[in-house]
């Protein structure tokens, strides 16, 4: 058995129409803003451990997130499993990647991938 890979923060990324309706929805329901910027159109939600983001007018549909490096209160973790090391992992295991990232590089960077029901992962490394 493989070590599994270490993904960081899971959240959902939702496109939504008005942020300002969101956020006051999302509110209500205890998510509270740890990150963003509502002039720019996009807001990160948390509560306890689920983590929300709000973006408007960036794509066309709901994405499922993963922040290596990261924990749920938006916290460097070490260690982690660095982006390039999971594309490279996620490829031999046979996975199609949407897009992926130069391997000769560091530092931030992402890669997207579809899962069989159409559904868009984005697993961004922010360091």
């Amino acid at each position: 058995m493989t070590t599994p890979l270490r993904l960081g923060a899971c959240s959902i990324s939702l496109n939504v129409q008005n942020i300002e309706a969101s956020k006051a929805f999302y509110e209500k329901l205890g998510f509270r803003e740890m990150g963003g910027n509502i002039e720019q159109k996009w807001l990160i939600l948390r509560n306890e451990n689920a983590i929300i983001g709000l973006f408007q007018g960036m794509f066309a549909q709901n994405i499922l997130t993963f922040n290596p490096g990261w924990n749920e209160q938006g916290q460097q973790i070490d260690p982690f499993d660095d982006v390039r090391v999971i594309q490279q992992q996620l490829q031999q295991s046979g996975l199609t990647l949407q897009t992926s990232v130069d391997l000769n590089t560091a530092g931030p960077a992402h890669i997207t991938l579809i899962d069989p029901d159409g559904n868009q992962i984005l697993i961004d490394q922010h360091r």
